[in-house]
């Protein structure tokens, strides 16, 4: 949920003590205007810096959809000082988060062209202070925002299990967590998750793994997977980019996430213009 205290940290850091660049008396029209193709997200976010100014905004292409070069996707009408001082903060905001989902849809894409039921997802790997906004744009983009903070799924990881050992961690954390939340264990081994499996993980993610080798310990966790005799997701991760998203996406796993939807993601280009159109 975007609150005026987040619009507010926003605007400070641009404003500043002393704008003088946009004393600017009367009313004025303006339009926020995609410069290249991709798929909208932070549409509602741009919206908001605007009308938290006073500055009407009328949203043209909502959040997920595809936007053209040329095409608007807002537009705004008020005074003219709150409406240039809302301008770098909104088009920021909505260029970060059409860039993160536009990489999503393309990631979901490739995926699905191999298999249709293999899901991309997100991870921890936002930017501080944006996560509300990066993780919205992923499902912009068609994929699964994955967990939104701690709170959300335990992911047991390598300095889990160092610190505690696999089973101990699995038995330890299950104690303490709601019947509703899922425990996923992080794999660098065929063995080490089969050793997760047994002890109870609901979700194993297999980290690091080429393509290749992963689908070989796909396929060898059939049989663990079939005695545990309840659902148990596979999930991939470590450095898969889009080049090769559709080399994991044909493994057999259920999920694949990418840290680099929302670490690397390049801004789609948007210009913001006032005045008649």
């Amino acid at each position: 949920m975007l609150t005026g205290e987040q619009i507010d940290r926003w605007l400070r850091e641009d404003i500043g003590h002393h704008d003088v660049t946009n004393n600017v008396p009367g009313e004025t029209t303006g339009r926020l205007v995609a410069k290249e193709a991709g798929t909208a997200a932070g549409i509602e976010a741009a919206a908001a810096v605007f009308e938290h100014l006073g500055v009407d905004a009328e949203i043209a292409v909502t959040d997920g959809k595809s936007v053209g070069a040329g095409e608007a996707v807002l537009r705004t009408t008020g005074p003219a000082r709150e409406t240039l001082r809302a301008e770098r903060v909104a088009v920021n905001l909505a260029g970060h988060a059409s860039g993160i989902a536009t990489k999503t849809r393309r990631a979901v894409d490739c995926a699905q062209a191999v298999d249709d039921s293999v899901r991309i997802a997100g991870t921890r790997k936002t930017t501080p202070g944006l996560r509300g906004i990066e993780k919205r744009a992923i499902v912009a983009g068609g994929g699964d925002s994955h967990r939104l903070d701690l709170s959300h799924m335990v992911l047991i990881k390598d300095n889990h299990i160092a610190e505690l050992g696999l089973e101990s961690a699995v038995e330890q954390f299950r104690e303490r967590v709601s019947f509703a939340t899922k425990i996923e264990v992080e794999a660098e081994s065929e063995a080490e998750a089969r050793r997760a499996i047994a002890a109870g993980a609901d979700i194993v993610l297999l980290d690091n793994f080429a393509p290749a080798g992963l689908r070989e310990t796909v396929d060898a966790l059939a049989d663990p997977i079939a005695a545990a005799d309840r659902e148990v997701l596979l999930e991939a991760s470590g450095g898969i980019a889009l080049d090769s998203v559709a080399d994991y996406a044909v493994t057999g796993v259920d999920i694949v996430s990418m840290g680099s939807l929302t670490h690397s993601a390049e801004s789609l280009d948007y210009s913001f213009r006032t005045g008649s159109e």
